[in-house]
């Protein structure tokens, strides 16, 4: 007669085949003329559970299917990738017809660029780089100051140029952004070479003595308004210490006319001011 099946059979059939370690000799039928009936169905509902574990642990995996194929499941209008974030529908859409853009390498054609000093060829530079000049590392190591980086500000001052000067007249000016070194949070500072500025400055006023001559009437009227400006702020100074002795006349000017004088050839009579030496024409009826 069979044994009665125990209730704690599925338990145990949970106890020897864990979920992250199904053996695969628990897929395998055994021979069935050397087991109980009661054992068969033990068997088989291990084996059923087994499949049912593997099967659920592989639709878990987001990467890949049995196939091969990834998995992405719809959920509400929405696209659960697998990798941790859902996208919509027009989302998905929208990245499918997108095209990469990608820019074109600079081209480095070898022995197409001498230097300007040296005439040796070279393929690539600090200056031709940022700057389009052609001139090699070697020759701008060795002249720095004549390929001197130069600021904005100190561009508009040294060469009186403006911001039209330097930004929109073609050719545009080359230039680089760098950090303040003096403060960060100030803000970037543009930086352009200092021949090329030099350059765009002769084009604008002509010639380097329009340009020192102009830079020495700004000077000067410069040093005017401060002279002007010092001077009034002495004249108040003194008004107001000598507030006391000065006093602002109110009132107005009373001629004092002297004797009259007759004119014959204008029949005109005259009379002037004994204080001031405003003369007062009239004509008598």
């Amino acid at each position: 007669m069979a044994s009665p099946v125990s209730p704690l059979a599925s338990t145990e059939a949970e106890e020897d085949f864990p979920d992250d370690n199904i053996p695969d000799e628990a897929l395998v039928e055994p021979s069935e003329k050397s087991l109980s009936a009661a054992l068969r169905a033990r068997i088989e509902r291990n084996r059923q559970r087994a499949l049912m574990l593997r099967q659920a642990r592989l639709n878990s995996k987001p990467y890949s299917k049995p196939n091969g194929q990834s998995i992405m499941k719809v959920c509400n209008s929405e696209i659960d990738t697998g990798a941790g974030f859902f996208l919509d529908e027009d989302q998905e859409r929208d990245l499918k017809n997108q095209k990469v853009i990608y820019d074109e390498a600079p081209s480095l054609l070898i022995g197409s660029c001498n230097c300007e000093n040296c005439d040796q060829k070279f393929t690539e530079s600090y200056l031709l780089k940022n700057f389009e000049c052609f001139v090699c590392d070697s020759c701008r190591e060795e002249n720095d100051e004549t390929y001197n980086l130069i600021t904005k500000t100190d561009a508009k001052t040294k060469y009186l140029l403006n911001d039209v000067d330097l930004d929109k007249r073609e050719p545009k000016l080359k230039f680089i952004v760098r950090k303040n070194p003096h403060n960060p949070r100030w803000g970037d500072m543009k930086l352009y070479l200092e021949s090329q500025v030099k350059r765009r400055a002769i084009v604008v006023w002509e010639s380097e003595e329009k340009i020192e001559a102009a830079k020495e009437a700004k000077t000067e009227k410069r040093a005017n308004m401060k002279k002007k400006k010092f001077n009034k702020k002495m004249k108040e100074l003194r008004m107001s210490v000598r507030s006391s002795l000065w006093q602002k006349q109110t009132s107005t000017h009373q001629h004092s006319y002297g004797e009259e004088s007759y004119d014959e050839e204008e029949d005109m009579y005259s009379k002037t001011c004994t204080t001031c030496g405003n003369v007062m024409t009239y004509e008598k009826m």
